[in-house]
């Protein structure tokens, strides 16, 4: 037996399980959001109880910190060597990586290198890695890396429209994210489909404060909404989504920005924060709705867009056998789940409102006579990166 930690850090998160290995058993669970807020939240599970206190947390090696300390603290492991490996969430892993990775020098290197691809994660990532093996020496660490799960799009899907050259020396390439978690609740979903993969034509919504969709044909990926980086694909909690690029061009001669303060600006403060000016949460835009129309356009916009990408999938795959809502908005917010399909009511998808009231549990929520099913399932990345850590160091 034994104990892996799984780490998954966000651009305003840091979210980790430790499991009992190979028998995929939690011992404890819990979360850190809204980093770099006065009023960030901890939250642990262990035992049958839950613990959430709010705090200050200044970044995400503040709330390594936190867990670790507290993992003793609570005698869940009496010493940090215990835990015989960690595996860590890494959004981008460009042209590197087909696989996930021990984590050594070279790999830190890499990981490093791609930052500019993935600029609210990858640096939070490696922050992470290094508290971690500070922390824990000689202990394997391995990189799950979000990208691998897209590496089997077409030519014709990952290129973009632009000098060719840029591809040979840069490549330059729609790579995607949130692979891990649409690959794990794809297979999750076939099996409620009660069909083998291969036979399987499903759309994965991971919808949190980063969000993607993809197609996922006969079990692999053909086709996913981020690209270069996780700003392209639809509206997400700072960040933009799809623009017209001239829109760059146009800000900096009228206000003197720089490319690099336009992508912060399209990074950090576009998405749900920009057209709202209220917050990134979808919580509290959502408690905004009666009283101020730029929270409920803010919604609107990412749900139409969520829509036009199911819609060209749809088409992309030659039809659909199930559409999947994950991660934080997907498992939790029931309007959202409600937009989206009612929007999609052309293609003969019929939610069941009952069903629909669900949160954070597998439930289908279209009724019997839908033509298309609907699932929410909650993802579970940690047991993904675990599955990996454990395969990666027995081959070691």
């Amino acid at each position: 037996m034994k104990k892996i930690m799984a780490v998954n850090a966000g651009s305003s998160s840091l979210k980790f399980q430790l499991l009992e290995m190979p028998d995929e058993v939690i011992i404890t669970e819990g979360i850190v959001e809204r980093i770099g807020l006065k009023d960030a939240y901890y939250t642990i599970k262990f035992n049958g109880d839950k613990e959430k206190v709010v705090l200050p947390i200044k970044d995400h090696a503040e709330a390594v910190k936190l867990v670790l300390d507290d993992l003793i603290k609570r005698e869940i492991v009496k010493d940090l060597q215990e835990i015989s490996g960690v595996g860590h969430r890494i959004v981008q892993g460009g042209w590197y990586f087909q696989d996930s990775a021990i984590i050594n020098d070279d790999t830190i290197a890499k990981i490093e290198e791609l930052c500019d691809l993935a600029p609210l994660h990858n640096p939070a990532h490696l922050i992470g890695i290094r508290a971690f093996l500070k922390v824990l020496p000689g202990v394997p660490n391995v990189a799950v890396f979000d990208t691998s799960f897209h590496q089997t799009m077409k030519p014709d899907t990952y290129m973009y429209a632009t000098p060719y050259e840029w591809y040979e020396k840069y490549k330059i390439r729609k790579y995607g994210a949130h692979g891990t978690s649409h690959k794990y609740v794809a297979y999750v979903a076939a099996k409620l489909l009660n069909k083998p993969i291969e036979e399987t034509k499903i759309i994965t919504c991971h919808l949190g404060n980063g969000a993607s969709i993809t197609a996922v044909k006969g079990g692999i990926c053909v086709d996913t909404s981020m690209g270069l980086t996780p700003l392209e694909g639809i509206p997400m909690g700072t960040r933009s989504g799809n623009i017209d690029p001239t829109i760059l061009e146009y800000m900096a001669k009228k206000e003197g920005f720089t490319i690099s303060e336009l992508l912060v600006i399209l990074n950090r403060k576009s998405g749900y924060l920009g057209v709202s000016g209220v917050s990134n949460d979808s919580r509290d835009l959502e408690k905004c709705l009666d009283t101020n129309e730029r929270c409920r356009l803010a919604l609107d916009i990412q749900y139409k867009r969520i829509a036009d990408y199911i819609g060209s999938y749809y088409i992309q795959m030659g039809g659909l056998d199930a559409i999947v809502f994950t991660a934080g908005i997907g498992e939790n917010s029931s309007r959202c789940r409600e937009q989206v399909i009612n929007r999609l009511a052309v293609l003969g998808i019929k939610l069941d409102p009952e069903a629909n009231k669900a949160r954070g549990e597998i439930t289908e929520i279209t009724t019997k006579d839908s033509l298309i099913k609907a699932f929410l399932i909650p993802t579970k990345e940690e047991l993904m990166i675990a599955r990996d850590v454990v395969r990666l160091t027995e081959q070691k």
